[in-house]
């Protein structure tokens, strides 16, 4: 008889599954539920860019492409972000390809940490930067951000968290869950800090195309800041191709480099045929970016007056799809209100603790849905909170 627990890695083992898992576990038995806990777009990809992806099929483009990915896909990914948000990058050293961007958080941990170095983590955050660290060998340090500063990352909590053994920072904004944004001030205070040392920079900016109100700022867009970051985008947000896993990392040509390998192995390439929808996603996107994005917005203000009608305390998002109301004054817990929600009005939103302890007493709602499913699941949260009272 094997004993598999002897066997099994130590890291693994340590791991935590993830908490949004399990409520997307618990809905699957709901078939009526209405789910506002995917971060997920309800848009179909944009035809023009299925039929890209059809046509590369008949056409029999079957076959692996380059490890980096196709050439002219990672042309037209240059061409995007110097468009869209004036950052340069050499499209044939500086561009790799991956599949979604979680792989190119990945990539770039792993081939920037060693045993014992520091990462440090904001958090309230997407599940995956803790445990990547850890599997890389690596320490998460979290910072926990706070609701009074919209959650946003403080160079003096940065530099509090700062010590011989920091590696990098990954810098997770507009945020999930908490749909939080870093202005150029804010971006400006942290990277004066990070100037001078050998501490890199992991940004990842996969809602970057979802602000509201204001343009996105990229940190590379600040002095001194490209040569020390790893920017990580995609095209599951922004133009609504989750199925597709299609991601992308940017940066020097050294740590490039050193991605590419451990992509090589991993990998190989990824898929050929999302790679040619995604060029007509670069090429041709940008209407669908922008009415996608138009749709959100009307979504974002709606659902917010909604919760706030209803007693919550909500800060409002500037960013992604998502809003992190408090429920403490259900005197419920994060866990217990998405359960007691799912089980009494078949509503499905995720716990706050499920992105990182100070994530407790909040809730993240994505409004990555329709309308009318939004008005349902708000009449039936006024429903469930009355009823905490009654």
């Amino acid at each position: 008889m094997i004993d598999y627990d002897s066997i099994l890695s130590k890291n693994v083992k340590s791991l935590a599954p993830s908490g949004i898992r399990k409520f997307f576990d618990m809905l699957t038995e709901m078939t009526d539920a209405i789910s506002l806990g995917v971060g997920e777009p309800d848009f179909v990809t944009p035809l023009h860019v299925r039929q890209s992806g059809i046509k590369s099929l008949n056409d029999g483009k079957t076959y692996y492409t380059s490890n980096s990915g196709l050439l002219e896909l990672r042309e037209e990914i240059a061409k995007y972000l110097k468009r869209r948000f004036d950052i340069s990058y050499e499209y044939k050293s500086e561009v790799i390809v991956t599949v979604g961007g979680s792989e190119a958080i990945d990539l770039a941990v792993r081939a920037l940490v060693n045993p014992g170095d520091e990462v440090i983590i904001p958090i309230p955050s997407f599940v995956c930067y803790g445990p990547i660290t850890t599997l890389a060998g690596g320490t998460p340090v979290f910072i926990e951000t706070k609701a009074e500063n919209e959650f946003r990352l403080t160079a003096q909590e940065l530099k509090a968290a700062i010590t011989p053994k920091t590696k990098a920072l990954i810098l997770p904004y507009p945020s999930n869950p908490t749909g939080a944004i870093m202005e150029k001030a804010d971006l400006e205070a942290i990277a004066e800090l990070l100037r001078g040392t050998d501490i890199m920079v992991i940004s990842d900016e996969i809602y970057a195309e979802l602000t509201y109100g204001q343009h996105h700022v990229s940190i590379v867009n600040l002095e001194g800041m490209q040569e020390r970051t790893v920017y990580v985008g995609g095209f599951s947000k922004s133009h609504a191709m989750t199925g597709w896993r299609m991601g992308y990392a940017c940066g020097p040509e050294d740590i490039i480099t050193q991605m590419l390998k451990i992509h090589q192995y991993a990998i190989m390439s990824s898929p050929t045929t999302s790679q040619y929808a995604a060029i007509t996603a670069m090429q041709n996107g940008d209407k669908d970016v922008q009415d996608m994005k138009e749709e959100y917005d009307n979504r974002r203000r709606h659902l917010l007056a909604g919760l706030r009608n209803i007693g919550f305390d909500c800060f409002e998002p500037k960013g992604a799809f998502y809003v992190f109301p408090s429920i403490q004054s259900t005197g419920l817990t994060s866990t217990e209100f998405c359960e007691k929600l799912l089980f009494a009005e078949k509503v499905a939103v995720i716990p706050g603790n499920a992105f990182g302890s100070c994530g407790e007493g909040f809730v993240r709602i994505c409004y990555a849905s329709s309308m009318e499913k939004i008005n349902i699941a708000l009449e039936k949260m006024e429903k469930f909170v009355k009823s905490l009272k009654d």
